[in-house]
């Protein structure tokens, strides 16, 4: 297969492409790695916001650990 041929592949694979999320990772593939950018900044505002939540919470000791969790998980499916 050819540039060319190879190119055009890639334009229907990408075309038939509907997820957003998938999208932004192929053009984070394409992109230039000598720009230096921050995963962080290519986030949505509400992902940011749903990490700074979280980020929060957690310097506030609203933390639920490990082992709480799992005794959760073993109550509800019964393992």
């Amino acid at each position: 297969m050819d540039t060319i041929e190879l190119k055009s592949d890639l334009h229907g694979l990408i075309d038939r492409i509907s997820d957003n999320n998938v999208l932004q990772a192929v053009k984070v593939l394409l992109t230039n790695k000598s720009e230096k950018t921050d995963w962080f900044d290519e986030l949505s505002e509400e992902e940011q916001k749903l990490i700074e939540q979280g980020i929060s919470e957690a310097d506030d000791g609203e933390l639920i650990t490990h082992e709480e969790i799992m005794a959760e998980v073993k109550k509800r499916y019964n393992i």
